[in-house]
């Protein structure tokens, strides 16, 4: 039998709302009446006549007419600025068949094949490593300039220490297959996903000490030294064995998700739930988190000493963030209330500024109250770029304080003090059970863009799941025009990478969600890629490099969203 989670680790799992990737809070159903379709004149949009919807200045919202993108650039330098880079993302963890190793099949293996039963197997996925040069059609097609992907780390090291030269030759097929299309890769070096060996989920007992076969995990100070320069020996096998064929890497994917679902609400495996038990040894995985991403960083500085594409930098080297429009709650209504003013902007804090502070400003705060009690010099300037990833808008309130050292509360089904009404419900993702506020991604740039004035941004994933691919045209278009404005008024935003290329496994939440810009048809073991409406008009913008006046009409604006189709 499995067991129980809390309630309120149920209940928080909307903090650690994994960009495109997990369940978020459910809107209040019956939330007030439906925008009147902006179109693509971004004129005045009246909310109705509920007391929380806002109204939208038109000055504030990007004018009539086609949008135009420069070319594709650097990720980072000079010799990027103002350029524009269409591509899109996956993880191999989520599209890979034959990945037996690392500890999400284990986590999701039956318990009668000896595994932990926890949501869908993940099996074989969608067959996305086996398929992988073939899969680069799919990627010509849309005419995008790159490709983001993962290294599965337990593929290229199976068991601690024994590299698996096939896997690597595997990838670097994928690479070759890239390049010959003129398509600029982008490697992740660590997904949300990790061999078995760094923190063995099997494992349901405290750790009695690091080992070959089970490196305690990052909550285990003694362990996690270990695996920093475990993973930090990958990357660098990866930048000397790839860095001929790739100047842009991510170390991390979205550090505060990942560690929230894995260490923090029994979500992710190993499935630990300090959050709610030791909240202290939680910090101290996002500390050595850091670290991480720090000697990964030095690793392929050290290591990549090619560059790939001529702009002068061998390396662009960043990291990915989960980032949302954080509104602050009360009594299931917006509020302007101070305390929960107050709520929102420690949550902000902690879920958008705390790494990025660390890796700029070389500081860390544990006790997450804004203010940095520790100097790590070692840590500052470790970051050439930030990858952004935006998908909803949430409430937070002030009462009941639920999470620690925060003293705040997010919305949840069950408990809807911190839920606001959608602005309009066409607008919500039914599996997903979040709102999808489009200018939420424009607020997010111009922000990080005021905070870290000199610091480039991507947006390394915006995206949609859906049943209709209206819908999900309507996700690119109104993503883009966001994406512009922020342009405009002065953000280095260098790029738009849709997640994702194709349906995938969306970790706990298994395959019902689709993501894909291609949709894959499991049934029969057939595996189909098949255009989405989605795919169509991006591939369209993507090759003229524009949204022309004829799509913005028809896809954006900020009124009502196809409706949903039911699977």
């Amino acid at each position: 039998m499995k067991r129980r989670r809390p309630a309120l680790a149920l209940a928080l799992v909307s903090l650690a709302a994994l960009t495109g990737c997990t369940e978020s809070p459910p809107p209040v159903a019956d939330a007030g009446p439906s925008q009147t379709d902006a179109g693509a004149h971004d004129g005045a949009v009246d909310a109705g006549p509920g007391e929380d919807a806002p109204t939208f200045d038109p000055r504030e919202l990007l004018g009539p007419g086609a949008v135009d993108f420069a070319p594709t650039g650097a990720r980072s330098g000079d010799a990027g600025v103002g350029s524009f880079t269409f591509g899109v993302a996956t993880a191999s963890a989520q599209i890979e068949d034959d990945n037996t190793q690392n500890d999400w099949y284990v986590w999701s293996l039956p318990t009668a094949r000896g595994g932990l039963g926890h949501g869908v197997f993940v099996n074989d996925a969608v067959q996305g490593f086996s398929r992988a040069v073939e899969d680069t059609q799919l990627l010509s097609d849309l005419h995008v300039d790159a490709y983001r992907f993962s290294v599965e780390w337990a593929r290229v090291e199976p068991q601690r220490d024994q590299v698996d030269e096939a896997a690597l030759a595997a990838y670097g097929r994928l690479l070759d297959a890239l390049r010959a299309r003129q398509i600029r890769p982008m490697i992740t070096v660590h997904h949300f996903s990790s061999p078995r060996w760094v923190d063995d989920p099997l494992r349901r007992t405290p750790c009695p000490g690091p080992r070959d076969t089970d490196l305690c995990g990052w909550d285990h100070d003694a362990g996690a030294q270990q695996i920093i320069e475990e993973l930090a020996e990958h990357a660098a096998l990866l930048a000397r064995r790839y860095g001929d064929r790739v100047d842009d890497w991510a170390t991390l994917n979205e550090p505060v998700n990942y560690l929230l679902a894995s260490y923090g609400l029994e979500q992710f495996p190993p499935g630990r739930n300090l959050l709610l038990t030791d909240i202290e040894r939680l910090v101290s995985a996002f500390r050595n988190y850091l670290r991480a991403h720090v000697a990964i960083y030095n690793a392929i500085k050290a290591n990549d000493t090619v560059d790939a594409d001529g702009d002068g930098v061998a390396a662009h080297v960043g990291m990915t963030l989960s980032v949302a429009e954080w509104v602050p709650a009360r009594a299931g209504r917006l509020s302007d209330n101070p305390a929960d003013i107050a709520a929102r902007d420690r949550v902000r804090y902690v879920y958008h500024y705390l790494f990025i502070d660390a890796l700029v400003n070389g500081v860390f705060d544990p006790s997450l109250d804004g203010t940095p009690d520790e100097q790590h010099p070692e840590w500052r300037n470790h970051l050439d770029w930030l990858g952004l990833q935006y998908y909803f808008r949430s409430g937070v309130s002030a009462t009941p304080a639920l999470i620690p050292r925060i003293n705040a509360n997010v919305c949840f089904e069950g408990f809807r003090s911190a839920c606001v009404p959608p602005l309009d419900p066409s607008k919500v993702v039914p599996l997903m059970r979040y709102e999808f506020f489009e200018p939420g991604i424009y607020n997010v740039l111009r922000d990080f863009g005021r905070r870290y004035a000199g610091l480039p941004l991507t947006v390394t994933e915006g995206g949609i799941a859906a049943e209709n691919g209206q819908r999900r045209a309507e996700n690119v278009v109104r993503s883009l025009e966001q994406i512009a404005r922020a342009r405009r008024d002065g953000v280095d935003v260098r790029g738009y990478y849709h997640w994702s290329l194709m349906d995938n496994y969306e970790w706990h939440l298994g395959f019902a969600p689709r993501f894909g810009l291609y949709r894959v048809t499991r049934e029969g073991s057939r595996y189909a890629r098949t255009a989405t409406e989605g795919a169509t008009v991006f591939g369209q913008i993507a090759q003229s490099r524009s949204l022309s006046t004829a799509l913005r009409a028809r896809y954006g604006g900020l009124g009502p969203m196809a409706p949903e189709t039911t699977p």
